[in-house]
């Protein structure tokens, strides 16, 4: 699986670590306290998640990223899932916004189509 920190800086601690997940059905965390602005839903949600636990979703917002070079980027449509233990990014979600995400041995890049190819951000491989 590939992370990548919040901060993309070294020595990162375990909760601003987001694994990027090719099979994820939206960007989704149980960290609420994380979100930029957070909506309740209007229709209650569940996801699934691999060991075959079923999860509510209490809340969908954004979520602010602190990149390498000091910018603030901001995760859209993120799913707060409070009893779930990891932080993930869909691929998916981030290629319908414009992104490139491309893995290689040494983990994964995220490029900015939109703005001419500009890296946002890499993440090591973890397993």
């Amino acid at each position: 699986m590939q992370h990548m920190a919040n901060s993309m800086i070294g020595g990162v601690s375990y909760n601003n670590v987001w694994y990027v997940d090719s099979q994820a059905s939206n960007h989704m965390t149980s960290h609420g306290e994380q979100f930029k602005n957070i909506n309740d839903l209007k229709t209650l949600g569940f996801v699934e998640i691999g060991d075959d636990t079923t999860h509510p979703i209490t809340q969908i917002g954004k979520v602010p990223l602190s990149m390498q070079n000091g910018q603030t980027k901001y995760l859209k449509d993120v799913l707060h899932v409070p009893t779930i233990t990891k932080k993930l990014v869909y691929v998916g979600q981030m290629v319908e916004e414009g992104l490139q995400v491309t893995f290689n041995p040494n983990g994964c890049f995220v490029e900015d189509m939109k703005n001419q190819d500009k890296l946002i951000t890499n993440g090591e491989r973890n397993g």
